[in-house]
């Protein structure tokens, strides 16, 4: 053998005894959520930037992790959901599936993703019942959930007075579950809740429902819903004049972008919880700001910062057990501590709720407001083990 053929084989030998070829493992995640309806902005095309972010900050390449990702919009329909995912699962490869707003979607991808023994990492539902009644061993539910936001908002406002409510409640499982959990604090906290209506999901015209609950005379008139219902439900509210007759509008699930797209001229005063915002600190700061450019501009919802938490820590159980293997990731994720910039450090509970602190804002006035994406000021902190459920009390099977 010629010493040039010699050295070619020697250097391809080592080449492929190096750890990243020797360990490479492919990994297929699937962006599932609302790319045209009334969820869009707070998840859509945000989240798989978000993803793609993840990979990049991971450096997935250089540990010897190939990375594809692939989105599709479930148009807030469990059916449309339900199929994409079986066809992902079944046909595609697809090993996880990221985001999945929408309750009543997300609880039918989580228990397809159980059936088909994948992962379901879930960031934009709010159903406490994903790691309650309904949870599973496949799935994690990362950002935020009704019961967090019923402790927040719901106590913070019965505490500042506001003792009797009114709810206009999304007709659907999100909508079902908040109204349950805010009901649940407001009684424990000393409040009553004087009546609610169910409105279609999506909904335009809020009218006949804001006036039944000026009516009622409830202190608080709690919206049970969120995206462009929010919104909508707000602007109405305004040109009945509701909160200036007295009456105080609870946003009990409340985006970032829903905020920048009322103006603070119309949400000002607002009190809203939140796991996430974009101005938090230096490094929550760095990291908007790079999605931003990305995405026209827009600095990310804690939908989108929680697809990037939630597939980085995926990641690194990827990397820590040199296995793709469901039940093998997903005993990793739940035993490794999370660390990450924008969620700080948390766990994952055996439920598969990750745990982490929430915050209380309220809406600037615009004179308080410095730019176009200042909007809050953080009055309190609620502590993660405060935020959610009891372990014991959430009524999953899991639990022992």
């Amino acid at each position: 053998m010629k010493l040039k053929t010699i050295l070619a084989t020697s250097a391809l030998a080592a080449l492929l005894a190096s750890p990243a070829l020797a360990q490479q493992i492919s990994i297929k995640a699937g962006v599932l959520n609302d790319r045209s309806g009334l969820y869009a902005d707070l998840a859509g095309e945000g989240s798989v930037i978000a993803a793609r972010m993840a990979v990049e900050d991971f450096k997935a390449a250089d540990k010897g992790i190939k990375v594809e990702i692939v989105s599709a919009d479930h148009q807030n329909k469990p059916d449309v959901g339900s199929t994409i995912a079986r066809q992902w699962y079944d046909q595609d490869g697809v090993d996880l599936i990221l985001d999945v707003p929408t309750s009543s979607v997300a609880l039918a991808v989580s228990q397809i993703s159980k059936e088909k023994n994948k992962i379901n990492i879930n960031s934009g539902a709010g159903s406490s019942d994903l790691t309650g009644k309904a949870c599973n061993a496949n799935t994690i539910h990362w950002t935020y959930d009704t019961y967090a936001l019923a402790q927040g908002t719901g106590g913070a406002m019965v505490k500042a007075g506001g003792d009797t409510w009114f709810f206009l409640t999304a007709d659907y499982a999100f909508g079902h579950a908040l109204e349950r959990d805010a009901t649940a604090t407001i009684t424990k906290a000393g409040g009553k809740v004087l009546g609610s209506v169910k409105t279609p999901f999506p909904g335009t015209d809020f009218s006949s429902f804001l006036l039944q609950a000026q009516s009622s005379k409830a202190k608080v008139i709690g919206l049970a819903n969120a995206g462009s219902d929010t919104t909508n439900a707000i602007k109405q509210a305004g040109e009945f004049g509701i909160v200036a007759g007295g009456q105080k509008l609870a946003g009990l699930l409340v985006f970032v972008s829903d905020v920048h797209a009322l103006g603070l001229q119309a949400a000002q005063g607002l009190v809203l919880t939140e796991s996430f915002y974009w101005d938090r600190d230096d490094q929550t700061r760095a990291w908007s700001q790079r999605f931003a450019k990305l995405n026209g501009g827009k600095m990310p919802t804690m939908v989108q910062a929680g697809v990037y938490a939630g597939f980085l820590h995926y990641l690194k159980a990827v990397e820590a057990t040199k296995s793709k293997d469901t039940a093998t990731v997903m005993a990793k994720m739940k035993e490794m501590p999370t660390d990450d910039p924008l969620f700080g450090k948390g766990t994952i509970r055996p439920n598969g709720r990750k745990m982490h602190d929430m915050y209380l804002y309220e809406v600037k006035k615009p004179s308080e407001s410095k730019g176009e994406w200042d909007l809050y000021k953080q009055i309190a902190v609620l502590p993660a083990e405060q935020a959610f459920q009891p372990l014991a009390e959430t009524g999953c099977s899991l639990v022992k």
